[in-house]
């Protein structure tokens, strides 16, 4: 038996997340169930995606998640389970919500749910709750040991996972650039894509002050230096700074404030982020 992690837009308002705990006590009732979040935005595909790659690899191997945003609920996008580099068990819609675990983590194979078998019975005349009737039931009856891997249907090639758009964060002429991914939902912190390491090549150190340029579609909505530090510590209370988070990539934060809601800053393709040594004063 391994952990079952569930992770939704649903929300905890209505029914729903205790409906798919429920069909999957009834799948085995020894289940040890968590939840990853389920409060991801209605239909964010993307966000989803990054708090996958934010935890999958923090569980042990055999570690079953079920992910379900599923803006295309009931349309031809197929239900896979995808096993990780690192042994654990996504199930999910086709939709690119494995995008970042493909392209971080490593997908080793993957799987479509052979409904005939994997899926809640008495379920077949409903198309609108798949995250019930076939994600929990088949991820409850894979973590429980009733399937192995094998069981949930045949096999496709890793190349066909869906992916949605992703740039990769790049190093050129001593200046690194990204988009900005994802918030630190609480604290309002800013996760880019930009690897540590790459931002390690500038040649920058501890304490030095880095140039931070935040543009939305090409016009600059942030322009200044900050410091580039250790921990938040470093800085002063109400201060913005350069750090690397949780994920070893850059992050901008204000100490003890939150830097999305001071300077109206959102996330996504269209937000680039640009790092360089400072040649500004402040």
């Amino acid at each position: 038996m391994n952990p079952l992690i569930f992770q939704s837009d649903f929300g905890r308002a209505d029914g729903a997340v205790s409906a798919m705990y429920g069909v999957a006590y009834c799948v085995f009732g020894d289940l040890k169930i968590s939840d990853l979040t389920h409060e991801i935005p209605q239909y964010d595909i993307w966000e989803a995606s990054y708090r996958l790659i934010q935890t999958v690899s923090y569980w042990p191997e055999g570690a079953v998640f079920v992910s379900v945003v599923d803006p295309g609920v009931g349309s031809t996008r197929r239900s896979i389970v995808a096993q990780t580099e690192g042994g654990q068990y996504v199930v999910t819609p086709d939709n690119g919500t494995l995008t970042h675990i493909k392209k971080l983590c490593g997908i080793r194979a993957a799987r479509v749910i052979d409904e005939s078998v994997n899926r809640l019975p008495g379920s077949g005349e409903s198309y609108t709750f798949h995250g019930r009737d076939i994600y929990a039931y088949t991820g409850a009856r894979l973590a429980s040991g009733i399937i192995g891997f094998e069981g949930v249907g045949p096999e496709v090639p890793v190349e066909s996972v869906v992916e949605i758009p992703f740039v990769p964060a790049k190093l050129e002429e001593n200046e690194v650039s990204g988009t900005i991914d994802v918030l630190d939902v609480r604290f309002g912190s800013l996760w880019t894509n930009i690897p540590r390491e790459l931002f390690l090549k500038m040649g920058v150190s501890y304490g030095e002050r880095i140039e931070v340029i935040i543009e939305k579609r090409g016009h600059t909505v942030y322009r200044t230096s900050l410091i580039y530090a250790h921990s938040f510590a470093d800085a002063f209370i109400g201060e913005a700074l350069v750090y690397v988070n949780s994920l070893d990539f850059m992050a901008v934060a204000i100490n003890q404030g939150n830097f999305a809601r001071a300077y109206n800053v959102g996330t996504g393709l269209s937000w680039r982020i640009t790092m360089r040594k400072s040649t500004l004063n402040r």
